[in-house]
């Protein structure tokens, strides 16, 4: 009997490492689901098709492999939106398989029609549609090449017939598919030179990194050290360039702290290093460079006098010989020294307190830090979750962690959570999980418990949409709909077969969290935590806050800073005569 499209599709993935894909079984996917059951390819249920998108590209975000989700026609197909959307954004090495109604009624408003090559138009670098089986093998080829190449996700749209179609055979289906792996792009000797001489004519100079320097971090310090500039990090960016760095002045933006906007505004040069930070409000508009792979990026956020294109690692060691070394330390140790005292006095007026009644979230994501493995990878729900990660998840070089960074979507961190701990069963992985998120994907919880996926997920819950409700004071706006009645999600998780934990009194929070991270499967531990514990930013108009009193500020301004205080106060030891600084 001949071989169908639908094998051959699941054969080329198999050929090109896929592990596993992520969906629901149905429709006109069934010819597909079909293939898979017979080869060594995973089928990872979810509950959502939203989820399969999370979890296809949190699975890529850790292993840089290709990974799969797949939905059926119509609404399947609509679900996977939110999930494409966050992974293209991410720039994550995704195919989604998008199947579509009988291509003969395409275009007669059939059961369940939609057009899926313009409803994912946006959210690909990659959108075409099967019409035989001998082009859909072709444009299979085209789609894993695209998104392997960098260029987003790829959707593969594929009426139901066309998968059962006798397979042709097209060789373009054998071609070996180019990664790209550690590509490097060397910079334009015009661009480069402009930037050396910007650097050699500032007498201050600061840096602020984003995830574009996880490959680059000694060359970034190397950087740093010759023209003694403070580094600043995104929340992208942090897990990469934080740790041991006596550099730090901490984060700038909505999750910021320390002395990051001091120091990216006081310097004679910003230089913007791998990041596309969106928050303009937050950067200075006077002399600022840009380094960055994308040039696309270049200029966007803000005012850029010097845009160089190229991959951090290889622009810095172009430009690194030719930069003259700096010898005053004047502007850094200044810097540092803010730092440390905005990190001090945090520590003084709100640090985590562990008797206070319903719990600090400070005090619990502090705890649950402390507690982690050492490698551990951390999935965070946007929202309040954001800020206890940027500001206790400490950075080690062995820890990381996934986030709507750029798409900032709710409900992210238990469907990422099952593509990471899906990929890799050894190591621990532990979300943030705020309750708004964890029940807006609630049904992914059966998911986890289905597929036996060890994951430690512990839930913010304060009854409350937190974020939101900070947005509405800042906006001198009355709350409205932010908060609900209590929910108790560890009755839930118990109810689908997973061990939970229900934590509502702060001298309880340790010993149950190191039960729950020594168990082996899934856990959910539901921490009752304080609603009026927000955060702002440390730099801000007072116009935007218009809706606050200044009592009602100084309450919710810092919101704590972990154990980024004892990087402050270590790297206050390289100033000369630090021992005599007072705070």
């Amino acid at each position: 009997m001949a071989k169908d499209f639908a094998h051959q599709i699941v054969e080329t993935l198999e050929k090109n490492g896929v592990k596993r894909i992520y969906g629901i079984v149905g429709d006109s996917l069934n010819p597909v689901s079909d293939a898979v059951a017979e080869s060594n390819i995973e089928w990872i249920h979810v509950r959502n098709e939203e989820a399969a998108a999370f979890a296809a590209g949190a699975e890529s975000s850790v292993t840089g492999e290709l990974a799969v989700c797949a939905a059926s026609c119509g609404p399947g197909n609509t679900h996977l939106i939110q999930g494409l959307y966050d992974s293209h954004r991410n720039g994550n090495k995704v195919l989604a398989i998008a199947s579509h109604i009988p291509s003969q009624e395409i275009g007669s408003k059939f059961f369940q029609e939609t057009h899926p090559e313009k409803i994912f138009q946006e959210c690909s670098g990659y959108c075409e549609m099967a019409n035989s089986a001998a082009q859909g093998a072709r444009i299979l080829h085209h789609a894993i090449q695209s998104t392997m190449a960098g260029n987003g996700v790829s959707v593969f749209v594929m009426p139901g017939d066309i998968a059962s179609q006798d397979a042709a055979d097209v060789p373009l289906l054998e071609s070996t598919i180019a990664r790209g792996t550690d590509k490097r792009v060397f910079p334009d000797s015009g661009e480069a030179a402009a930037l050396v001489q910007a650097i050699n004519d500032a007498d201050t100079v600061t840096l602020f990194c984003g995830v574009g320097v996880k490959n680059a971090r000694e060359e970034v310090l190397q950087l740093a050290e010759k023209v003694k500039a403070p580094i600043g990090h995104s929340f992208g960016g942090k897990m990469h360039i934080q740790y041991d760095n006596p550099f730090d002045v901490g984060m700038n933006g909505l999750l910021g702290y320390g002395a990051c906007y001091d120091a990216s505004h006081e310097a004679d040069l910003l230089i913007l290093v791998g990041t596309d930070f969106p928050y303009n409000d937050w950067l200075p508009t006077g002399n600022v460079a840009q380094i960055d792979i994308k040039a696309e990026n270049m200029g966007r956020r803000t005012k850029v006098q010097y845009p160089v294109v190229g991959d951090v690692k290889s622009v810095i060691e172009n430009i690194l010989p030719h930069i003259e070394e700096k010898k005053d330390r004047t502007f850094l140790d200044k810097m540092l020294k803010e730092h440390a005292r905005l990190l001090e006095n945090v520590i003084d007026n709100y640090g985590p307190n562990d008797k206070a009644t319903p719990i600090h979230p400070e005090y619990a994501a502090n705890l649950i830090d402390e507690l982690a493995d050492e490698d551990a990878l951390f999935t965070v729900d946007t929202g309040m979750c954001n800020v206890w990660a940027a500001r206790y998840i400490t950075p080690n070089g062995k820890k990381d962690e996934l986030a709507s960074f750029r798409h900032g979507t709710m409900a992210n961190a238990v469907p990422q959570a099952i593509g990471a701990q899906a990929a890799d069963r050894d190591r621990q992985v532990i979300t943030f999980s705020g309750d708004g998120g964890v029940s807006m994907l609630l049904s992914e919880l059966i998911t986890v418990k289905q597929h036996e996926l060890p994951v430690k997920m512990m839930v913010f819950n304060n009854s409350s949409l937190g974020m939101v409700k900070l947005e509405m004071m800042v906006a001198g706006l009355k709350e409205f709909q932010t908060d609900h009645d209590g929910v108790n999600y560890a009755d839930i998780a118990s109810a689908v077969g997973i061990t939970s934990f229900r934590v509502e009194k702060p001298q309880d929070l340790e010993k149950t969290l190191k039960k729950a991270l020594a168990h082996d499967g899934p856990v959910l531990v539901d921490i009752v935590t304080d609603p009026d514990a927000l955060s702002l930013p440390p730099n801000f108009d007072w116009a935007m806050i218009k809706g606050f009193t200044e009592s009602a500020v100084k309450t919710v301004l810092d919101g704590g800073i972990g154990n980024m205080v004892e990087l402050a106060r270590s790297n206050l030891r390289n100033i000369k005569g630090a021992a005599a600084i007072e705070f």
